[in-house]
């Protein structure tokens, strides 16, 4: 039995919105995609890994950074700056969580919720941590969270482009089942005058 991994009504949403953004381009576009099985990106699979990896050093770096300068920071920033750590910390176990199984399973709902949450969430809390004077952003800060927004900025591209390919490919055996069950119902059913008539007294006799 397959896990629940999102709530229902989130995952129609997510689906809905999946459908407006990455909706097809034209019959030119989908034809393109005719033939393929998966479209899941071993790019975005490769920058989940090392995302993954790289996380508990930034983590570690920013905890000691905290400390470093918690006393010269006013409790006003002090407590911006936890929060926002802390923040990070929870939403980047969902997301990795997310897009691991959204693109290994080619699952939309699931993927579209770690396109938004990197975009709507990490990404914006990472800029506010890192171009913020009054946060007293330390070097070893700025490197640090330079290379996780790059990571982001770049899952954020091939998350898009992966979504793409799945909302194409959906639409693509969308048509072609519905075409089948077409071509299924025309042949189920008497093509001609004669037929019909042949059937109807067969039945009668």
């Amino acid at each position: 039995m397959e896990a629940v991994l999102l709530p229902e009504p989130l995952r129609r949403s997510l689906s809905q919105l999946s459908q407006t953004v990455f909706s097809p381009g034209g019959e030119k576009e989908l034809g393109c995609w005719i033939g393929q099985e998966s479209s899941t990106s071993l790019t975005l699979q490769m920058c989940l890994y090392f995302n993954l990896y790289y996380f508990p050093f930034w983590w570690l770096s920013e905890v000691i950074m905290l400390e470093v300068k918690y006393h010269v920071l006013s409790t006003y920033y002090c407590i911006i700056l936890c929060m926002i750590i802390f923040l990070i910390s929870l939403v980047e176990f969902i997301r990795i969580y997310l897009g691991y199984v959204g693109n290994l399973q080619q699952k939309v709902p699931e993927l579209a919720g770690f396109w938004l949450l990197t975009l709507l969430l990490q990404m914006p809390m990472t800029l506010f941590a890192t171009c913020n004077p009054r946060l007293l952003v330390l070097p070893l800060e700025y490197g640090v969270n330079i290379i996780y927004l790059i990571m982001l900025g770049a899952e954020v591209v091939l998350a898009f482009t992966t979504l793409r390919r799945m909302a194409l490919q959906l639409e693509l055996r969308f048509h072609i089942t519905h075409f089948d069950s077409l071509e299924e119902s025309r042949y189920a059913r008497p093509t001609s005058s004669k037929q019909l008539t042949d059937t109807v007294m067969g039945q009668m006799d």
